[in-house]
């Protein structure tokens, strides 16, 4: 839990802060993707790093995570972005831009999480290192980031948005961000037990 907390708090920490301090969307991007990077090289070997409750509910739900480890990850997670929203004073909270429906932002976030969450599960199952790992994963999200935060802010992991929103009163954009990003990651879930229907399912 300690691992989690640490590893989300340090990922939107470093990802909102170049937020606060101006930085242009290309390097926002690569915060965010250096971020998570460094906290799968760290965290890793503690708690496989998920820093992102929507992934633990795939890796719940595909057998990579054990059922009654989900909430206290779930709630160290969100303690984590909460952490970092407090301490930068709700800076980088997600939104949708001016012109994106409704519509689009769900069609947005599903993809983009969907597109995490599958790229998770291709690197853990062709790497032999976490290291190789961290760096894939990592480049996912500042891609995924770059094209797509100007959009949405790209969230992909409702800790990420809990922290910043809560603080800034975005309350209901919660449900939003929470719902869109867990639905992405449950198709890649799903779409893992079909192609990998042996590796780790405990169902």
């Amino acid at each position: 839990m300690l691992a989690e907390f640490f590893g989300t708090w340090f990922m939107v920490g470093i990802g909102c802060g170049s937020v606060a301090l101006g930085a242009p969307v290309w390097l926002i991007s690569l915060a965010f993707g250096g971020a998570v990077t460094l906290a799968i090289l760290v965290l890793q070997p503690v708690s496989g790093a998920h820093i992102n409750p929507a992934v633990s509910i795939a890796f719940a739900r595909t057998g990579h995570l054990e059922k009654h480890l989900l909430i206290p990850y779930i709630v160290a997670q969100l303690a984590g972005g909460l952490a970092a929203g407090i301490m930068l004073g709700g800076v980088g909270s997600t939104a949708l831009a001016p012109g994106v429906s409704t519509a689009e932002g769900i069609a947005i976030e599903v993809f983009i999480t969907f597109a995490l969450m599958a790229s998770i599960y291709w690197s853990v199952v062709k790497s032999e290192t976490h290291i190789s790992i961290a760096f894939f994963v990592g480049g996912a999200v500042a891609v995924l980031a770059y094209f797509f935060g100007p959009l949405t802010g790209a969230s992909m992991n409702p800790a990420r948005t809990f922290g910043p929103n809560i603080v800034s009163g975005m309350y209901f954009s919660l449900i939003f961000y929470s719902i869109t990003t867990i639905i992405g990651a449950l198709i890649a879930a799903e779409a893992y037990l079909r192609f990998y229907p042996t590796e780790n399912n405990q169902d």
